[in-house]
């Protein structure tokens, strides 16, 4: 089906949850006002990044009341956010929640940590184990965070799993100029984000945030792409923005009937020949 969705591409402050949420509701608030059917948040929106020692200061249940203020809004918008959730266990994840209709529909807790260059998420947050597709009132939805959406498997497995759309939060930071002045992260999610979409016959939604933690600069440049690879609208670059598109679903029909890469994908191909390697690499 067709719908409109909002990208908030905003600047968390680290480690205030209080000024996230009234931040995060505003911007939810912005987008029932404007019509749309979805808004989308970056990574870790209510906390900030760079936590480090105050992931459990700033971590939260499902039942907090934080969460209880955007599932009742929900009933007015679909909503995606990224916070630091705590388990039961005392475990803390780096997770993205989908809420809709008054309910927690979907919780994705980030797999893939990086640990190099800047990051060392692995030391903080405990490791997702999941992807999965879900369902909801506007198609079949997969979720993925930042790092996740650097391992090819990640997002093809949710597409195999009935993924139409593919919802990617970030928190990426500036790295690398280019010779024309571009910031090479910026370049290379984009090239990212257009191959995604092209090869796996699906939308991307991708919603990146803005502002400074640590000396360190958020690019921002969310952007909706098109299943042919094309990119339908986009964000500022290191500004703060709110970027509403309408999603079209001819586009998502013409392109699988015009370069059906996923109606000829074998699963069946694909799984016996990581299993073949998963035995030679035991022997």
């Amino acid at each position: 089906m067709d719908f409109t969705v909002a990208l908030a591409q905003i600047k968390p402050k680290l480690g205030c949850v209080a000024d996230n949420c009234l931040m995060v509701r505003q911007a939810v608030e912005r987008g029932i006002d404007g019509k749309a059917d979805l808004v989308v948040f970056p990574e870790l929106a209510l906390t900030g990044y760079f936590l480090k020692d105050l992931v459990p200061d700033v971590a939260l249940r499902h039942d907090a009341p934080e969460i209880d203020i955007l599932r009742e809004l929900s009933r007015h918008i679909s909503i995606v956010v990224g916070l630091v959730e705590a388990s039961a266990d005392y475990r803390f994840f780096n997770t993205a929640l989908y809420l809709e209709g008054g309910e927690l529909r979907h919780t994705h807790r980030k797999v893939y940590l990086p640990t190099y260059g800047l990051f060392d998420e692995q030391r903080y947050f405990a490791r997702g184990e999941h992807f999965r597709a879900f369902d909801t009132r506007l198609g079949r939805m997969g979720l993925l965070i930042c790092e996740d959406m650097w391992h090819l498997s990640a997002p093809y497995i949710l597409a195999m799993d009935g993924a139409t759309t593919l919802i990617c939060l970030s928190s990426s930071p500036g790295r690398g100029v280019t010779e024309d002045d571009r910031l090479g992260s910026t370049i290379a999610w984009q090239k990212l984000t257009s191959t995604t979409a092209m090869f796996l016959n699906c939308r991307v939604l991708f919603c990146n945030r803005v502002g400074y933690e640590d000396g360190v600069s958020f690019w921002g440049g969310s952007e909706i792409v098109a299943p042919s690879g094309s990119v339908t609208s986009r964000a500022r670059i290191l500004e703060a923005d709110f970027l509403v598109a309408d999603v079209d679903e001819g586009s998502l029909r013409r392109e699988r009937i015009f370069s059906p890469m996923m109606r000829d994908e074998s699963l069946s191909i694909t799984m016996n020949e990581l299993r073949r390697i998963e035995r030679e690499r035991g022997r």
